[in-house]
């Protein structure tokens, strides 16, 4: 999609937040209207202050009617400049709200979306810049509200001052808009190509931010000082930032051209208006405060004219960024997350691959191919295979992460793909080889909740995944803080201490069916010999999928199954594979010889 070109036009947009803002906070709505009143009451004003008092001198008014009216004009403008000012604080929090609502949508989408949509580069792109045009004051989604504020105004004023000059000389207001179109031609001109050109600002400003997280990143100061990236690190920075200095002074020059010819068109306006009116005060005998208040209105009118001109501009620009927003809240869903067929009432379950094929989004072949499997209810089922062979993705297909390229995944032989997927999600705990450490208390970090907290199950989870020890150490026991990026006084966990949290936090969820990717991969020997100790006590009553690499703790599965080339290549028991003498026994011969006594290599 172009980057000038969006699926919804501005009308749409604006009629989008208007609702919001309707739902939420209705006061942002008449305070647009409001404000943009009070201006042009106030500019109404202005106009009108010095031409009456030159009357009023010229007339030879009594000095109390001269003071009386000075005070009158102050006090109107003092009483309108207060209301203005007062209007915009209050108003504030209100537009701020109304974003608000729009990052919660943000939010929600983020963590609700099918899990293939979190793969796609498009959609990864578009979350960007849906969150960029939400996370700041100046952003599309609260600037909005400004704009439609002064171009409320400016039609207005343009109405009000039309009136006002509506006797002068046609072709004065015709030179006077045709020099504010061409400006506004110039200004758009030159908004155009900045805006063409926000991808590449973008990347610099995105890269400069990457490098500079980098080099403060407490996981990576350890590869700074040891290897000396130091001064690799402030090249790279100093490279990067002198691209976009060089990016910045071409903006500068095309900004620059086109404020010199807006000064160019300003003049001549300006002083056809001089000529003009100067004419009708020889001719027509125009008082001095009838030629001020014309003057002064005819430029006022010029800006209303250019304002409605760039507010316009302005609102179109900010629409592209709304566009995008709605287009990422709009993303499409391939998963069922609403209705959909009941889950079935019987336990335990049973999991069925029927010929099912997989192709990630730009792969040239399937990672599986069609794949046939039944997962019996109850079941210990091991898999395993070299990197790559496809154990992951078998496992996402299973608890819904992924819907097959071809075939069905079935539970209880109907195709989860009926299912309300979040439903269906309820089916499984799991512990993947991604950590997903919150800072918050490890008692939350196992419940996954911050109320309602079974504190005994929570212990009896900490013991049976063999942290007890650890947590026991620690000052404030399971109510102590994960992480130091929000409290400086949590805990940092090993990566084995890690993976033990997650393994918790799976069994607390206590979900019928129970998956452990590479759950001992950061785990000492006897960490990992107590995991497999205590394995049948936390998979009983359940059905179970353990992946690894390490084909010595698959013995104690029911059925082990080795992907290889997409497909099943071995399945059985471990000593029945052993003897077998197959992929499986050379690679458990493999792994096990460095475990040989005398052995040499």
């Amino acid at each position: 999609m172009r980057a000038d070109k969006s699926t919804y036009h501005v009308f749409q947009n604006v009629a989008w937040m208007c609702s919001l803002a309707w739902k939420h906070r209705r006061r942002v709505l008449f305070f647009c209207g409001l404000s943009a009143a009070l201006e042009i009451l106030y500019q109404l004003i202005q106009l009108f202050l010095a031409p009456r008092i030159l009357t009023l001198v010229e007339e030879a008014a009594a000095l109390q009617t001269l003071l009386g009216t000075i005070a009158l004009f102050t006090a109107a403008l003092f009483a309108l400049r207060f209301g203005r000012g007062y209007l915009e604080q209050i108003d504030l929090f209100a537009r701020i709200d109304v974003r608000s609502v729009i990052i919660g949508l943000l939010g929600r989408k983020c963590n609700t979306t099918s899990y293939p949509n979190t793969l796609k580069p498009e959609f990864i792109k578009l979350r960007d810049v849906a969150h960029t045009a939400s996370d700041g004051n100046q952003e599309a989604t609260e600037q909005i509200w400004h704009t439609l504020t002064e171009l409320c105004k400016n039609v207005g004023g343009f109405a009000v001052y039309l009136t006002i000059l509506s006797h002068l000389d046609p072709i004065l207001l015709l030179v006077t808009i045709a020099t504010c179109l061409a400006g506004f031609w110039i200004a758009r001109r030159t908004s155009g190509w900045i805006y063409r050109h926000r991808d590449e600002e973008e990347a610099y400003i995105t890269r400069k931010r990457y490098i500079h997280r980098v080099a403060e990143s407490v996981p990576v100061a350890k590869d700074i000082r040891i290897f000396g990236l130091q001064n690799w690190i402030n090249d790279l920075y100093a490279s990067v930032h002198d691209v976009y200095l060089a990016f910045r002074l071409r903006a500068e020059k095309v900004k620059l051209l086109a404020e010199l010819t807006e000064a160019v068109l300003t003049m001549a306006r300006n002083g056809i208006a001089y000529g003009y009116l100067i004419q009708m005060a020889l001719l027509e005998h125009l008082s001095v405060g009838e030629f001020l208040l014309y003057f002064t209105a005819i430029s006022t009118f010029t800006q209303w004219v250019m304002g409605i001109l760039q507010a316009s501009l302005k609102l179109h620009t900010q629409s592209l960024d709304i566009s995008r927003v709605r287009e990422f809240l709009d993303y499409p869903e391939p998963f069922r997350f609403s209705g959909g067929a009941a889950l079935p009432d019987r336990r335990p379950y049973e999991l069925t691959l029927e010929d099912v094929s997989f192709r990630y989004d730009g792969a040239e072949t399937d990672t599986l191919r069609h794949l046939n499997l039944s997962i019996r209810p109850g079941e210990k089922l091991a898999i395993v295979g070299l990197n790559g062979a496809g154990k992951t993705t078998l496992v996402k297909l299973l608890c819904g992460l992924l819907d097959p390229t071809e075939g069905r995944v079935l539970l209880n032989g109907v195709d989860v793909r009926q299912f309300n997927r979040q439903e269906y999600y309820g089916l499984f705990s799991a512990v993947f080889q991604e950590f997903s450490i919150l800072n918050v208390t490890i008692a939350e970090n196992i419940a996954q909740n911050t109320a309602n907290i079974d504190d005994a199950r929570v212990n009896a989870c900490i013991d049976q995944a063999g942290l007890t020890q650890a947590v026991a150490q620690l000052p404030q026991g399971a109510q102590t803080y994960v992480g130091r990026e929000v409290f400086l006084d949590g805990v940092l966990f090993s990566g084995g201490q890690t993976q033990l949290l997650m393994l918790a936090r799976a069994l607390y969820k206590d979900s019928p069916i129970l998956i452990l990717d590479e759950p001992t991969a950061a785990l000492d020997p006897l960490a990992e010999n107590d995991i497999y100790l205590k394995y049948n006590d936390m998979t009983a009553g359940k059905t179970s999928l353990f992946i690894s690499h390490r084909l010595a703790s698959t013995r104690f599965c029911d059925r082990i199954i080795l992907l290889a080339d997409g497909g099943i290549a071995e399945e059985g028991t471990h000593e029945s594979l052993l003897a077998a003498g197959g992929a499986y026994a050379s690679l458990f011969a493999v792994q096990s010889r460095y475990y040989q006594e005398g052995r040499e290599f």
